[in-house]
């Protein structure tokens, strides 16, 4: 009995203590030492709520009821969900499974046959109770691999869940501007067609009177056209944004409620941030880190096809026809039992499974290199749209404020007979056409801050999360 307690410890110790295929070693990284393009001033809000920077009430609660609503992300919290109990189900083959059982039944037996009957009764009772217990002895790692990669594909789907959150927090709020700046350039041509309306009813009075000229007249008319033609476009775009929005939100495609205008919204400060944090920060990258060592994981799952297995297996139950007799002595089974297999020949089955998955670890390497050198990228291309576009939309203000003068001097010329109106429309038509981009220069100057922040993750991604209506581990009624 010592020796047989002394052996299961000494295969317990041995079950612990190695595993076959390589275990996961980070691999390096050439990280730029600071942004090819740096910010004057930059803050450290990369762990904040950034969309509450605009100061609109409205857009942050579209975002909270994005992260309560939307259908992708709960797609992604269920699968969370999922992967949660394929690491417990995994998990468990490394520990010896017991089960029990029993049976009672009643049965005749044919007199006519030519089964002899004698010293039984007829019919007769059957009573059986069982307990059974197997387990595989990890000698080689196996299972401890496997749930290795078990447990990196849960937190995968974690980091998947959460570039589910960044994308859409980032996307929510990209989408509203993009509403607000349609609004505003709906706004602006709206006044525009009113404004060009009067001018022309007032020169077809002139016209009709023959003070004025008919090409005057028909210039004109073709302005005032031009704006009304716009306006169209401009109301699908809003509904088409409306609709956009909703299903981010969550919603069926509907009307949303608007905050403040594009010209209010307050732009977000930018974060700061190196290189070298953009690989902590960021859910892709550690989503592909994940996977990677899941992927090296599954090597030594793999190599341990070559090496035997080990089983023991140990059963306990009685027998008995009477009910009274089931748990005596003589009534007593029992087996145990120590099952060894070792492949011989698997005509290259183990070696292809091993290429297999070295193969793949392979993959995952170059796919968690690229996501990094791609990080870098989005963050270095943020960076610059966000400086260019502030560039862009400053000279757009210094040429709306000369236009807006041009226009009123251009007036002030025809009103005093020093030039035609074709020097008053194009005066209207070039502010005009700088309003509507002038609009847009908001809008992407907006569009890029948001870039940055998502572009550079941060805790805000873990901020927004704790927003989410059901959360995985709670859902399930796991620890992660």
């Amino acid at each position: 009995m010592r020796r047989g307690a002394l052996l299961l410890v000494i295969l317990l110790l041995l079950t612990g203590c190695w595993s076959v295929g390589p275990d996961y070693l980070r691999p390096e990284v050439q990280t730029p030492a600071n942004w090819r393009f740096e910010e004057k001033e930059v803050r450290d809000l990369a762990n904040t709520a950034w969309w509450e920077q605009f100061n609109d009430p409205v857009l942050k609660a579209l975002i909270d009821e994005a992260l309560a609503q939307n259908k992708d992300l709960r797609i992604a919290t269920a699968r969370v969900e999922e992967y949660f109990g394929r690491y417990f189900s995994t998990r468990g083959d490394q520990f010896p499974f017991v089960g029990a059982g029993g049976s009672a039944s009643r049965q005749q037996i044919s007199e006519k046959s030519n089964i002899p009957i004698t010293g039984l009764n007829n019919p007769y009772n059957q009573y059986e109770v069982n307990l059974g217990a197997a387990w595989e002895i990890d000698f080689w790692g196996k299972y401890r691999r496997a749930t290795e990669a078990a447990r990196a594909q849960m937190l995968a789907t974690e980091e998947a869940r959460r570039t589910v959150v960044l994308t859409l927090v980032t996307a929510t709020a990209s989408t509203y501007v993009d509403l607000r700046t349609l609004d505003k350039q709906l706004e602006v041509t709206v006044q525009t067609a009113a404004s060009r309306k009067q001018t022309l009813d007032l020169f077809s009075m002139r016209f009709a009177k023959g003070i004025t000229s008919e090409l005057d007249l028909s210039q004109i008319e073709s302005q005032y056209q031009d704006a009304m033609a716009r306006i169209p476009d401009y109301e699908a775009a809003i509904g088409r944004a409306e609709n956009a929005l909703s299903i981010l939100l969550g919603r069926n495609p509907g009307p949303i409620t608007r905050g403040l205008a594009i010209d209010t919204l307050a732009p977000p400060a930018i974060p700061a941030g190196v290189p070298s944090e953009v690989l902590e920060r960021r859910p892709d990258v550690r989503l592909a880190e994940q996977n990677l060592i899941a992927a090296n994981a599954r090597i030594g799952v793999a190599k341990s096809a070559y090496f035997p297995t080990i089983s023991l297996t140990a059963g306990f139950g009685a027998v008995s026809s009477d009910l009274s007799d089931l748990f005596t002595g003589p009534a007593q089974v029992w087996s145990i039992g120590a099952p060894i297999s070792l492949p011989i020949f698997s005509a290259g089955r183990i070696g292809g499974e091993v290429k297999a998955a070295e193969a793949f670890q392979k993959q995952a390497l170059y796919s968690y290199q690229q996501t990094i050198q791609n990080a870098f990228r989005e963050t270095e291309d943020a960076l610059l749209d966000r400086a260019k576009s502030a560039q862009r939309l400053d000279a757009l203000g210094k040429q709306l404020a000369a236009l807006r003068n041009y226009a009123r001097l251009a007036r002030m010329r025809y009103d005093g007979g020093y030039a035609s109106y074709l020097e008053v429309l194009d005066a209207e038509r070039s502010l005009f056409s700088v309003e509507i981009a002038y609009a847009s220069g908001q809008e992407n100057l907006l569009r890029a801050l948001i870039n940055v922040y998502k572009a550079m993750g941060g805790g805000w991604v873990e901020l927004a999360e704790g927003k989410i209506a059901v959360q995985p581990e709670k859902e399930a009624g796991f620890i992660p």
